[in-house]
């Protein structure tokens, strides 16, 4: 057994469990002692006997089977609190699971461990609550991890496990993203639907997930993206996003990056 969760990203970590050097029992126990001992404040609830459940029965032939997975704490899981981070709901429960989680758990495979910590509301770009306190950034511990997925963006960043979920309204994936290290991307619209309560505002918001690899980006939207009834918003389903993405990487060697080292008038410091 494996003293540490895995530092690969999460398709790496499926790989490893169907090659049989290692087992979604194993890691989620790895993760679990890590959250234990992080110093990270990145989740705010760990259910983990039903995350023991889950990864005993795993089934490694899903896309991310056996892959333990956090749940930021905006969204919506059945039977588990539902704070939106804020001390006004801090006795809530959910009573129904959203859909991108549905499908990531059912179709996917992933394993929730608990809920990742987040913004009052999504409202801010660090993840500091008087519910839940200060989420630290894993390179710096005195820096903050942004928000308001930062939660879950400093789990993923700091070793704690490879996938969670986010969502992005202005920023509240690509900030903890840019903060952490990590790959964030903020999709199309629609393109993951927010069902079954689709309507709520802000409909600005758009969900997603943190992680540590574009492959693992386009394997998510694989598994959660596509129509959903319940959102009259959600978008028809595209297939083969992991596929292309394959068929373009060649296309990126050789390229340059820039980086711009102002924001218009502002000079950006270190």
């Amino acid at each position: 057994m494996t003293d540490s969760p895995w530092l690969g990203d999460a398709c790496s970590l499926v790989d490893a469990f169907r090659a049989g050097d290692h087992s979604p029992a194993e890691e989620l126990e790895a993760t679990l002692a890590a959250l234990e001992s992080s110093e990270l404040n990145s989740f705010s609830y760990v259910a983990a006997e039903s995350a023991r459940a889950q990864a005993a029965v795993a089934d490694i032939g899903q896309p991310f089977g056996g892959v333990p997975f956090g749940v930021k704490e905006l969204s919506h899981y059945k039977d588990w609190p539902y704070t939106e981070a804020s001390l006004v709901f801090a006795d809530r429960i959910s009573d129904h699971t959203d859909t991108m989680l549905e499908r990531a758990e059912t179709l996917g495979g992933v394993i929730p461990v608990g809920l990742t910590t987040a913004s009052e509301f999504g409202g801010l770009n660090v993840s500091v609550t008087k519910l839940n306190g200060v989420t630290r950034n894993p390179w710096n511990l005195d820096r903050t991890a942004g928000g308001s997925s930062g939660g879950s963006s400093a789990a993923v960043a700091g070793g704690l496990l490879t996938m969670a979920s986010g969502g992005d309204g202005g920023g509240s994936i690509r900030i903890p993203a840019g903060f952490n290290g990590l790959p964030g991307m903020k999709g199309t619209a629609g393109r993951i639907p927010r069902g079954p309560q689709a309507l709520i505002h802000p409909m600005t918001v758009v969900l997603g997930v943190m992680c540590r690899s574009i492959r693992d980006i386009t394997r998510y939207y694989d598994v959660t993206a596509g129509y959903d009834s319940r959102d009259p918003y959600s978008l028809p389903k595209v297939s083969g996003w992991e596929r292309h993405l394959g068929s373009h990487l060649g296309a990126l060697r050789g390229r340059k990056v820039a980086i711009v080292s102002d924001l218009g008038s502002a000079v950006v410091n270190p």
